[in-house]
């Protein structure tokens, strides 16, 4: 199995961490010798459930049984499709109730970045340096990592980039501006949080000068800071939501919202502004649906903030230099790229599951499901902790 997927599946990278699964349950992954992998990624932010919640595979299996792909999106009432976009509805500020459903984040990026150049007739798009949006051509032209996409130019024209947290940077935001797009959380940069009410500072420079403002929730969203958005902590709303990985409970999707006004210009002028044809599917909105109801119907979301005070508490060793961001959308940052290398792979053949971060090589990714329990929790830290002990030894002898 191991040479066809290197021989017949595409890489990201040229060492994949290659481990053959088996089957997965809650926090675990199984490999095909059945050993057991304590999970404290959750598929980089996409099973905030875990794996197969019994609500969530019983919610597609329902929906198996009665109907797959009917039609292009938008054209068909489908059951599990609208009630998933009112259920977002519901959960968000009145100017963000309407939703359209991609198969992923990046594509959700792109139908948000052409929503904003339709309402304004503008052309000039602002990011932020050390910024991830997601890796087709129009989120890679946002995207604030010159390493990563000089191999792709020529982009889109007409995009520039602010540092994240200057508020002197936002002079750059003017009346050519279509949208400012920002990570309420900047993921890949090392889960960097907004400081001094700086989203609120973006969004009153863009009400001034009738830029819109986008925030990519795909990662912060869906409960994993403590709220069930992250945008809910920092004093902002946006004019367009984009979110995507966590809302699929484990299955592909994408969404960006904004309100009726400005969604509505995608249908005319030009008819079929932004089409998809399997974004809404019946299917993946289904686990959608019992993944959201699952997550605001319980108190998931505020046992979040305590389990990261136990991360907190757990996490302390001379190598952890600090633990940036919120709630279960955490980083440890380690004394040099090469410990977070030694730690993400050595935790995982101890059987704890860590994982890297785009842009910050010393950082460690710890995104658990939002259902990890706290003796989850400790075992996993105590590998964590012990890896780093004999990682400090060494290099004393």
């Amino acid at each position: 199995m191991k040479t066809n997927f290197l021989k017949h599946q595409a890489q990201t990278s040229p060492h994949p961490l290659a481990m053959e699964v088996s089957h997965a349950k809650g926090s675990y992954i199984y490999n095909t010798q059945n050993k057991e992998f304590l999970d404290f990624v959750a598929g980089v932010s996409a099973t905030p459930l875990g794996h197969n919640h019994p609500k969530v595979i019983n919610a597609i299996k329902q929906q198996l049984n009665k109907y797959l792909h009917v039609m292009v999106y938008g054209e068909y009432i489908q059951a599990p499709t609208v009630q998933l976009t009112k259920l977002l509805a519901d959960n968000l500020p009145n100017s963000l109730n309407k939703t359209y459903l991609t198969n992923s984040g990046t594509e959700a990026i792109e139908g948000a970045l052409k929503l904003a150049k339709r309402a304004t007739g503008r052309s000039q798009i602002i990011a932020a340096n050390n910024a991830y949006h997601g890796n087709t051509m129009g989120s890679m032209s946002v995207m604030g990592y010159e390493e990563r996409k000089q191999a792709f130019r020529p982009l889109l024209p007409d995009v520039s980039f602010i540092n994240f947290n200057s508020e002197k940077d936002l002079e750059q935001i003017t009346t050519k501006t279509a949208c400012v797009i920002l990570e309420t959380v900047q993921g890949g940069a090392g889960f960097i949080e907004p400081e001094n009410n700086y989203l609120a500072k973006v969004r009153k420079k863009c009400d001034a000068v009738g830029a819109l403002l986008i925030l990519d929730e795909i990662q912060p969203g869906i409960g994993r800071t403590g709220k069930l958005f992250g945008f809910e902590h920092y004093n902002c709303i946006p004019d367009i939501l984009v979110t995507g990985k966590a809302l699929g409970g484990g299955m592909p999707i994408g969404a960006f919202t904004a309100s009726n006004k400005l969604m509505d210009l995608l249908m005319d002028n030009p008819k079929l502004g932004h089409i998809t044809t399997f974004g809404g599917h019946p299917v993946i909105a289904a686990s959608a649906l019992a993944t959201l109801k699952e997550i605001t119907e319980t108190n998931l979301i505020a046992q979040t903030l305590e389990k990261e005070k136990l991360f907190r508490k757990l996490l302390v060793h001379p190598l952890i230099k600090e633990i940036r961001g919120k709630g279960l959308m955490l980083a440890l940052i380690t004394d040099s790229a090469e410990i977070t290398n030694q730690l993400i792979l050595k935790s995982q053949d101890e059987g704890l599951i860590l994982f890297w971060l785009l842009f910050e090589p010393k950082a460690v990714r710890i995104t658990p499901p939002l259902t990890i329990s706290e003796e989850e929790i400790k075992k996993g830290c105590n590998i964590i902790i012990t890896i780093l002990n004999n990682i400090n030894n060494q290099n004393k002898i």
